[in-house]
């Protein structure tokens, strides 16, 4: 079955509203032997005469009298949908936007990003949720809006991604831990309990990495799938953990943190959206938002002294 000529319904609109063949084609600035030939593919197509003679003029048939507002309506809102987006209503703007990130990224950023979407648009709610695994489906299918994290290769490699900071991984313990004393060897670091955070269960990262380089091997008491955990554990006890400065700042508040002794990669932290939502107005406003707080905070520099004051 082929499509119908969509053009077709302009044609119609128009016709209905002139009721005249030469005023019709001048609005469509067309000749009077084209639309003539289109009223006949449009009497053809609907199986009506549609507009027919009345003396010089031309009237509507009850087919087309009882269609006139309806085609009129279907071609505003065709009309609407093919111009360019307007500009924002922030004070009517009502959406929920759907923000998935790691432990520790909305203890930090969610306050202040909360506050100015308030400001600015208080129709607008955020609704944060974690994110166990690095799996793209979400975003593909509208279930999340944005997504916060580290861009690897299972990433899928359709979204959109704008780095937000650099961060890399700090050793937090207990104020009043032994390691707060002193100067912090690679050895005494490895001759601690350790907590390792991994999602995936994993005992084994860059850390042990390095330490394996200086003939090291720390031990791991413990696996956690989050950093709230993992720095709530050792903060009630004498394990140590190791964790990424800048995206728990907030959470290792009042604890020891400290500089590894060792040589960890720097990480990106970046934001990932799927590229249908690249020209709705609101996602841009949303992405703008979270990218500046992140950028009012941080710089490009990620050294672990700095990581530890902030």
């Amino acid at each position: 079955m082929s499509l119908p000529d969509l053009n077709l319904l302009i044609t119609l609109d128009v016709l209905l509203a002139e009721g005249n063949v030469s005023r019709a084609a001048n609005r469509l600035h067309l000749s009077p032997s084209a639309m003539s030939r289109s009223l006949t593919r449009l009497r053809d197509a609907m199986g009506d005469p549609l507009l027919v003679r009345a003396g010089r003029g031309l009237v509507p048939t009850p087919r087309a009298l009882k269609l006139r507002d309806q085609v009129g309506r279907i071609v505003q809102e065709a009309t609407e949908v093919l111009r360019p987006e307007e500009q924002l209503n922030f004070k009517d703007l009502v959406r929920t936007f759907t923000l998935r990130s790691s432990e520790g990224f909305v203890e930090n950023f969610g306050p202040e990003l909360i506050a100015r979407v308030a400001e600015k648009a208080p129709g607008v709610r955020l609704f944060f949720v974690q994110k166990p695994n690095k799996d793209s489906a979400p975003l593909r299918e509208g279930l999340v809006d944005l997504e916060t994290g580290i861009v690897e290769r299972t990433t899928a490699p359709e979204l959109r991604v704008q780095a937000l900071f650099r961060d890399r991984s700090i050793g937090v313990v207990r104020a009043g831990h032994s390691l707060s004393q002193g100067a912090i060897t690679p050895e005494r670091y490895a001759d601690g309990q350790h907590i390792s955070v991994s999602r995936q269960g994993l005992d084994k990262g860059p850390i042990d990495e390095a330490l394996s380089e200086l003939g090291l091997v720390r031990k791991i008491v413990t696996v956690v799938a989050g950093f709230s955990t993992a720095l709530s554990l050792a903060r009630a006890s004498d394990m140590i953990a190791s964790v990424p400065g800048r995206h728990t700042r907030n959470l290792r508040a009042g604890m020891f943190s400290f500089p590894l002794p060792v040589n960890t990669p720097e990480i990106t932290i970046s934001m990932l959206w799927h590229p249908r939502m690249d020209g709705d107005a609101a996602h841009r406003w949303i992405r703008g938002c979270l990218h500046d707080i992140c950028a009012a905070h941080h710089g490009d520099s990620a050294s672990p002294e700095e990581l530890v004051k902030e």
